[in-house]
């Protein structure tokens, strides 16, 4: 059988490759110098064109298994590797069969994980990249992704901002299902368990983990972070209709795990509203591109979220999920937001801007409802936040626009080369 490239997009220039010659035996020549894993098969680096590709040598009938679940997965927006394409039909120069050659791309800017600590991360670095893995695990399993061999070696990390994004690498063992059972999901994390411990170890005995850190310890507390996360995510809770306060509580708790809530699913029955709360993780920046699309307010990314959050549960309150986003939107805008922008008195309209003092009206409803255990109107608390809150807040109008060079030096010394 001659040499066959499957692949969207091949590049001529995979043609040049050896792929007669066993892949540990490539000439350094074709390889791109970039920090490896631990694989059971022989991977290496190399460039084709402006791409650097990821060459896995493995039995074609796997290979292809896990090109098309990398598909899948893609499909889905699963954090993962993008597959590239696969080698098959090859022969050693004398006309010994080789291997086929998974082919994925490199995704840039991430390291393995050994990499990274061999950095001698700071413990509550070393927890966020961890914490990184249980919640692609949680992502995978709710996209119904069975994974088998749930490893950090099986992981790649790329930093984001002050924390990190964990994205699956190696899919041989995984299955793709239309749902998965609580006792999949308990094998995959007795599988995660054990792998996690036993690659933590061998950083221990290499002197690369922190002397104080028990790879045992730390091994449970990801299984731990899994399971919070998965109840928050997938955990229904039922209440009557005058708790809409619950709603946003719910909505803070997701938003404090890391998680951004882009959909709410709720139905009504004759004894309340039961409520599940199914998330999306969103881009940089989605919330207030989203915000713009619908409203036309330009603010800040956090404000946007909170802002969005109240329009999403405007719009499950009044049973409107099946209507125009942009209608619902717009009724949004005219009877919620609207009122407060406008009627904030003009001599305090230098306090803060607009969304910002929506968004402090929002916290302080839910702290209303959390205080007399029921639901709070928004124009309750916008009262009570205009008589209590607004009033004592610095005009930052005024703060932004304050001449330094006439406060006293006390108030700006930062040494003695400290300059205008």
């Amino acid at each position: 059988m001659p040499l066959q490239i499957t692949a969207n997009r091949p590049d001529p220039a995979l043609f040049d490759l050896p792929w007669s010659t066993p892949l540990e035996e490539w000439d350094a020549r074709y390889l791109a110098a970039l920090p490896r894993g631990i694989s059971r098969h022989v991977v290496r680096f190399v460039r084709v064109g402006d791409l650097v590709i990821a060459v896995k040598e493995i039995k074609e009938e796997i290979a292809r298994g896990e090109y098309e679940l990398l598909r899948s997965l893609r499909r889905l927006d699963m954090p993962s590797v993008v597959p590239y394409g696969i080698i098959s039909g090859r022969k050693a120069a004398d006309g010994t069969p080789l291997d086929a050659c998974l082919l994925t791309r490199h995704l840039e800017f991430s390291l393995p994980y050994r990499a990274l600590f061999s950095q001698r991360l700071r413990p509550d670095t070393a927890k966020r990249l961890l914490d990184a893995l249980a919640v692609l695990l949680v992502r995978l399993h709710l996209a119904g992704f069975w994974w088998g061999d749930v490893s950090l070696s099986n992981t790649l990390f790329r930093r984001d901002a002050g924390s990190f994004t964990a994205y699956l690498v190696d899919a041989e063992t995984g299955q793709l299902l239309p749902a998965l059972s609580n006792g999949q999901r308990t094998h995959d994390l007795d599988i995660a368990r054990v792998n996690i411990a036993g690659e933590l170890m061998d950083l221990a005995a290499g002197g690369v983990l922190e002397d104080e850190a028990d790879p045992i310890e730390i091994s449970e507390n990801i299984v731990l972070r899994y399971e919070q996360l998965w109840e928050e995510l997938t955990g229904v809770e039922r209440f009557e209709t005058g708790d809409r306060w619950r709603v946003d509580e719910r909505i803070r708790r997701l938003n404090q795990l890391g998680f951004d809530v882009d959909e709410l699913a709720m139905t009504t029955d004759v004894d309340g509203t039961s409520i599940q709360i199914q998330p999306k993780v969103v881009d940089a920046g989605h919330h207030s591109r989203r915000l713009m699309r619908l409203t036309g307010l330009d603010v800040q990314e956090g404000q946007a979220r909170r802002l969005l959050n109240d329009l999403d549960s405007f719009r499950a309150g009044e049973n409107r999920q099946n209507e125009s986003e942009e209608i619902v939107a717009h009724d949004w805008m005219t009877r919620v937001y609207e009122p407060i922008a406008r009627n904030i008195p003009r001599d305090l309209t230098h306090k803060l801007e607009p969304a910002q003092v929506f968004h402090e009206v929002l916290e302080h409803r839910w702290y209303l409802s959390e205080k007399v255990g029921g639901d709070v109107t928004t124009e309750w608390a916008f009262a009570d936040y205009l008589a209590h809150v607004l009033p004592t807040k610095p005009d930052e109008e005024s703060v932004v626009g304050i001449d330094t060079m006439a406060l006293p030096v006390v108030a700006r010394r930062s040494g003695p080369h400290t300059t205008a």
